[in-house]
């Protein structure tokens, strides 16, 4: 793998993960130092950030971006418009293995969060693999990018329920919800518990997000950090 490949990953990885809090100043040299790279690769990883949405490189340099409940919302409105489509489509298209193995761990979905922070890793990758699952079966290329560039975003709210195990295993049984639904070959239904879903899912987040994702709870915006 290339080093501004590696630079990409880990960085966005952080980014998403909020281990690079938004405000944060992302310098090339101490990126460099830190990920022990040269700065070649920092930068095309920096822009490649930036082309994602998740940087922001003009003025000061490259700035982890942040998330107001404006954004988090507007962001939801497309999800519902593009995943529930492809849930839609996935129910009249897609080969039914895929959807059962992923029933048969979504099952499992209980024991793996009683377990607390160990069964959140194992958990997501279940999600992450019913969104590939359904983006494989909608069978639309088009349809495919758009929903990465959101999943990319979505990524970063997601952090918000980790600690929330009433929200974590609600929005298990919604997944398995939509799972039958393909399953099912129900089109309509797949489409609404989507829909479902989604709307719980902001609701949550809306109710557990500061006024800006990277501000202070009583408001405050944080001050840029250099990392």
């Amino acid at each position: 793998m290339r080093a501004s490949d590696r630079a990409y990953r880990t960085l966005r990885t952080e980014v998403l993960d909020g281990s690079l809090e938004p405000g944060t100043v992302l310098q090339e040299v101490e990126q460099a130092t830190r990920l022990g790279v040269s700065r070649t690769p920092v930068r095309e990883a920096l822009r490649q950030l930036a082309a994602d949405g998740l940087v922001d490189a003009s003025g000061r340099g490259a700035v982890v971006t942040a998330l107001s409940r404006d954004d988090i919302a507007a962001l939801y409105e497309l999800r519902e418009a593009l995943e529930a489509k492809a849930a839609a489509l996935a129910a009249q298209r897609g080969d039914a293995v895929p959807f059962l193995l992923i029933r048969d761990r979504l099952l499992g979905a209980p024991q793996l969060l009683a377990q607390g922070e160990p069964g959140l890793v194992p958990y997501f990758d279940i999600v992450d693999d019913l969104d590939d699952a359904i983006e494989e079966a909608a069978a639309n290329p088009f349809l495919a990018t758009a929903l990465r560039s959101v999943q990319l975003h979505s990524a970063r709210i997601r952090r918000f329920s980790r600690h929330n195990p009433e929200r974590l295993r609600a929005a298990a049984g919604e997944h398995l919800l939509i799972v039958e639904a393909i399953l099912a070959r129900d089109a309509e239904l797949a489409s609404q518990a989507t829909h479902v879903h989604l709307h719980m899912s902001l609701t949550n987040a809306l109710a557990t997000a500061p006024g800006t994702v990277g501000e202070a709870d009583e408001g405050t915006a944080l001050g840029p950090r250099v990392a």
